[in-house]
């Protein structure tokens, strides 16, 4: 008959020794399964191995005697009282267990530490949509803002139109007011170089036909600006729109402009200023060049 403690038992499911003593010992000897869990629980820590300091005379991994407790029996009392004796077969199905007992440990902890990873992904995944969700609203706020900046700058746009619009129709209200209404009264002079043909068959369809004309102006840095205008506004609504979107010119202040028409080559006057765009022959379209007005 062999005889099969706990220590015993753990050695042989393939434990080392050090580790079974240390496991029995930190489980305050409350049996093979409690030792088990410590050690599934405890494998990888990394001072697993380090040996436990015990109290002198206690053997890790077996209860102490009754010598040892210093109970009512004192020394010499029977010290293997109590203990199992087993049989080779019993002890081999005692170690059949414990080993699938420590398989069933270990599936608990696969199982354990597969739904950890599952749910560290599940985690993973959710911040990564969170994390999604949140730069698509940044998208959205960076849209929405690059629309209100374009609204605000066509708004902006719009007004100094109007601006230029109001301010040409005082001007024109000033001169009529100070020359009593004969402005109205030039466009009937002589035709001059470069304007609408006086034939009747010509003049009113182009009147009646056209109400617009859409003005190309080149500049002298060889850039262009293109505006529409009424067909009865006067020249000086584009050189006033010229002045105000030619751009500022390094060296100081901006040198009043020139406007000639392109072909057939023309210099318009102060005189054609006050003239409107279809009289001058620049309706439906025109291209004018500006050139910088030499002063007198």
């Amino acid at each position: 008959m062999a005889e099969l403690t706990a220590l015993e038992s753990l050695i042989e499911m393939g434990f080392p020794r050090g580790r079974a003593e240390k496991a029995l010992a930190l489980t305050g000897n409350q049996g093979i399964e409690a030792a088990m869990d410590w050690l599934m629980e405890h494998e990888d820590d990394p001072d697993v191995d380090e040996p436990l300091e015990t109290p002198v005379g206690h053997v890790l991994g077996q209860e102490p005697t009754s010598s040892e407790q210093g109970g009512p029996e004192g020394p010499g009392a029977p010290a293997e009282e109590g203990r199992l004796v087993l049989s080779e077969e019993e002890r081999q199905e005692q170690t059949k267990r414990m080993l699938e007992l420590v398989a069933q440990k270990q599936r608990e902890r696969e199982e354990r530490e597969e739904r950890e990873a599952l749910e560290r992904e599940r985690q993973r995944r959710k911040q990564g949509q969170e994390l999604s969700a949140a730069r698509q609203r940044l998208q959205e706020d960076e849209m929405r803002r690059a629309a209100e900046e374009r609204r605000r700058e066509k708004a902006e746009e719009l007004a100094a139109r109007q601006r230029v619009r109001e301010k040409i129709e005082r001007d024109k209200a000033e001169r009529a007011k100070k020359y009593g209404g004969s402005v109205s009264s030039q466009p009937s002079a002589s035709a001059q170089p470069g304007s609408v043909p006086s034939s009747p068959s010509q003049e009113p369809p182009s009147k009646r036909e056209y109400d617009q004309c859409r003005i190309q102006v080149r500049l002298p840095d060889g850039t262009s600006l293109t505006q529409t205008f009424r067909a009865r506004e006067q020249l000086a609504a584009v050189r006033l729109y010229v002045e105000l979107h030619r751009g500022e010119e390094p060296g100081g202040d901006q040198d009043p402009v020139q406007l000639l028409s392109g072909f057939p080559r023309r210099a318009f006057s102060e005189a054609d200023m006050e003239r409107p765009l279809q009289d001058l022959g620049l309706v439906p379209s025109a291209v004018l060049i500006v050139a910088k007005k030499c002063p007198s």
